[in-house]
């Protein structure tokens, strides 16, 4: 990758646009499982696509040379396959905008240290003996991954950004078996803690003293009764809300796939283009927000792979479906508003229509009252499981742990929390949003989507919220 202060040389290339998108991204992995030190794993790779617009059609090439000599061949190919594909291309190049943008973006605590190898292996250790605290603990670990990732995005009009990110993903989980029952509890979801920033997300999520907390907590699913079968409510935490957002609103409203593109991977959407600005999606309290401004999210950004400016935008206000998932590609295709989510997991893959960040905005209702709003229900958290038919639409998850809710009052906890809907009807039977102090914010580092695959990180926020008349069932007895 050049340096970032150097300019990149001029190309003369047969084309009516171009861009070079640099990516050069390096990763520790720090792991120790029942009290054994795993293996330290350091990765980098580093490399450059080639996008270019020529008579029409586009085309992408990438290569790890990013000598001027594999660049220039680079963009070469690119060309090649921009004019072959014109005649088959699904929108004409040369309506698609040509960006020239300019501008900076860098995570939070980025200059802050973090600690070295030793000071993360005898934080992990001590995690890790605290979660073996009991025979009944047979398997456990903590681990922690750091992710520092530098994108430069060049254009043939005279575009330069620079982007700087590290990410944090700390992890802790056990599993519990005892009489035949087995149970698996983590902090937050597999690899849900994952935020932009330094040592500080850490502290935000209590980190240090989770190991014990998550054992016990598994053990006390051990002796837990099945969830109860039923409908009624469902009081669901913001480490399931953001499954819920992410599978049955956020893949739904991916423009590309609303056009038919995923149709042979990952399904297509029931939404299609005529229900934006008049379709209810769920009830007036949901009120969902594309935002790659929100500095700590996993997700957040200033430009995206295309160099169109990151901007917080309404897809769903106030139940009222608005604009979709889409890029500048798929505006065009569309005709519709869109986002700035083009975006590539890697150098080697081009951008497509991705979620960034998706959040639930908050509402008005403490804890307090969102259980006290439930006469029978369950509160369920953290996702176990998920499925969800080729449109996005019917679905089914499960939860690691619940609390039976009866007469307002929090019960016991029981385990295997389940429960299933539709997406078109479930949202609109949203009851009670949390206000801020019930929000988290969490997210994915592995949301998969595209052929070939990319997985991509995406950032959720959401707080508690309440959903009347819910599908609710449990495990087998």
């Amino acid at each position: 990758m050049p340096p970032l202060d150097s300019s990149v040389p001029a190309f003369d290339v047969k084309a009516d646009f171009w861009s070079l998108r640099f990516v050069d991204e390096t990763s520790e992995a720090y792991c120790v499982r029942r009290n054994v030190a795993q293996p330290l794993s350091l990765a980098t790779d580093r490399g450059v696509m080639a996008s270019v617009y020529a008579d029409g059609g586009y085309g992408y090439a990438a290569t790890a040379d990013t000598s001027h000599a594999g660049l220039r061949a680079a963009l070469d190919r690119a060309a090649d396959w921009a004019r072959a594909s014109a005649k088959l291309a699904i929108a004409d190049s040369r309506t698609l905008p040509r960006p020239a943008p300019h501008g900076s973006y860098a995570s939070p605590s980025l200059a802050a240290a973090l600690p070295d190898a030793r000071a993360w292996f005898e934080l992990l250790h001590g995690l890790s003996k605290d979660a073996g605290c009991d025979p009944r603990i047979v398997d456990w670990e903590a681990s922690v991954d750091v992710v520092h990732s530098t994108q430069r995005l060049v254009t043939s009009e005279g575009g330069d950004v620079v982007q700087r990110f590290r990410m944090v993903i700390p992890s802790v989980g056990v599993t519990a078996h005892a009489d035949g029952v087995t149970q698996q509890r983590s902090l937050n979801g597999q690899r849900g803690i994952c935020q932009q920033g330094g040592a500080e997300i850490l502290e935000r999520f209590g980190y240090a003293g989770s190991g014990r907390r998550v054992a016990e907590e598994a053990l006390e699913l051990l002796a837990a009764p099945n969830c109860p079968s039923g409908t009624m409510d469902v009081l669901l935490m913001p480490d399931q809300m953001i499954l819920q957002i992410h599978e049955s609103v956020g893949h739904p409203l991916e423009l590309d796939r609303i056009l038919g593109d995923e149709r042979n991977f990952a399904g297509t959407s029931f939404v299609t283009p005529s229900m934006f600005g008049n379709y209810r999606y769920g009830s007036e309290l949901l009120n969902i927000t594309f935002d790659p401004t929100r500095p700590e999210e996993l997700a957040s950004y200033g430009f995206d792979d295309d160099g169109t400016r990151a901007e917080r935008a309404y897809l769903i206000r106030n139940g009222i479906l608005e604009r979709p998932l889409g890029s500048a590609i798929s505006q065009v295709r569309a005709g519709l508003p869109g986002v700035a989510n083009s975006r590539a997991d890697n150098w080697n893959r081009p951008p497509i229509d991705r979620m960034a960040n998706l959040n639930l905005e908050p509402g008005k209702s403490d804890m307090n009252e969102l259980v006290a709003s439930i006469d029978d229900g369950v509160l369920m958290e953290t996702n176990s499981s998920w499925s969800i038919d080729d449109s996005r639409n019917k679905f089914q998850f499960g939860c690691e742990r619940g609390r039976v809710i009866r007469k307002g009052k929090l019960g016991h906890v029981v385990k295997n929390p389940n429960y299933r809907g539709i997406s078109a009807s479930f949202w609109r039977s949203l009851a009670l949003v949390g206000n801020e102090d019930t929000l988290r914010v969490l997210g994915s580092p592995y949301c998969g989507k595209g052929e070939p695959s990319q997985v991509i990180r995406v950032g959720h926020a959401s707080p508690a919220c309440v959903f009347r008349g819910v599908e609710v069932f449990g495990g087998e007895a």
